[in-house]
C-alpha cells in the first residue's frame, strides 16, 4: 500500500482547537486504529539552505506532519476527518510518497 505525508498548516481559524492534546491523542488513536499510523511531528525552527547567493526563508505555514498508509489518495482523504487542523479550519495537504529507486 502507498504511503502519504499530511502535511498539516499553521493557518486554523481556531488554533487553540488545532493545539488541542485531547484532540490530537483522539486523532492519531483513530489512526491507529485504522492501522494507517506510520509516523509524525511537529515542526520547529530550522534553516533553508541553497547553494548560490540568495536562500529563501523556510516556510513557515507547515506546522508539522504525519506519514500514513493508505490504498490510494481517496482512503487518504477519508482518513482526513477528525484532523484538529483540519477540524479548526487549517489546512491539510495530502502528499503521495511514491516508490523511487
Amino acid at each position: 500500500m502507498p504511503d502519504f505525508v499530511l502535511l498539516m498548516h499553521d493557518d486554523a481559524t481556531d488554533q487553540r482547537a488545532a493545539d488541542d492534546p485531547a484532540l490530537w491523542n483522539a486523532y492519531v488513536m483513530h489512526l491507529i486504529e485504522a492501522d494507517a499510523l506510520e509516523g509524525g511531528s511537529a515542526f520547529g525552527g530550522g534553516i533553508t539552505l541553497r547553494k548560490g547567493d540568495r536562500t529563501p526563508a523556510p516556510v513557515s505555514r507547515i506546522a508539522g506532519f504525519m506519514r500514513i498508509e493508505a490504498a490510494d489518495l481517496a482512503a487518504a482523504r477519508a482518513l482526513i476527518p477528525g484532523n484538529p487542523v483540519y477540524e479548526a479550519g487549517g489546512t491539510v495537504e495530502i502528499r503521495e510518497l511514491p516508490v523511487t529507486d
